[in-house]
């Protein structure tokens, strides 16, 4: 939210918020209304994020995506947009790490600033918000698609030795 009030300075933007109130979350409501309380005609704040239609429009159409995480194994969510060729500025921490390499394929930020840097650059530069889409979904194709782990098997399987045994067996 403060990333893009910092943006939102320098150029025109809108802000999509999507998620899941997750009722069992003891801080969630709390959260939910500091976020509500930031919302005017720039911002809007959606809690369908079950519904996988709606994720895959706002992905799809989406400038940038932004996943600023403070923790995060993979994250599922940097994946998707970098498939569908959105530019994405993620948190550089976990898994988000792995996905994004810092200024080839998205952006890696540390903090507030840094993140509005990136939204304000990928918006006013859309040769640099088409070709880092670009990578990113070439990157999601070369490292995360399920046929790329299959055939990952299907080369560790042919460089097992006959001589093991393993081939008579499989």
């Amino acid at each position: 939210m403060e990333a893009f009030k910092l943006a939102s300075k320098k150029v025109d933007a809108r802000l999509v918020l999507l998620g899941n109130f997750a009722t069992d979350d003891p801080e969630g409501a709390k959260i939910f209304e500091s976020l509500r309380a930031c919302q005017d005609e720039h911002i809007l704040i959606l809690t369908s994020g079950d519904d996988t239609a709606l994720v895959n429009a706002l992905q799809t159409r989406a400038a940038v995506v932004l996943q600023k995480s403070l923790r995060e194994g993979f994250g599922l969510t940097v994946a998707e947009a970098m498939w569908k060729g959105t530019a994405v500025i993620g948190g550089n921490v976990g898994g988000i790490r792995y996905q994004i390499e810092n200024g080839v394929n998205g952006f890696l930020v540390s903090s507030v600033e840094e993140a509005a840097e990136r939204i304000v650059e990928l918006l006013r530069d859309k040769k640099l918000h088409d070709e880092i889409g670009s990578r990113a979904r070439e990157t999601v194709r070369e490292k995360f698609l399920l046929t790329r782990y299959l055939e990952q098997y299907l080369d560790l399987f042919g460089a097992f030795d006959k001589s093991s045994g393993l081939r008579k067996r499989v």
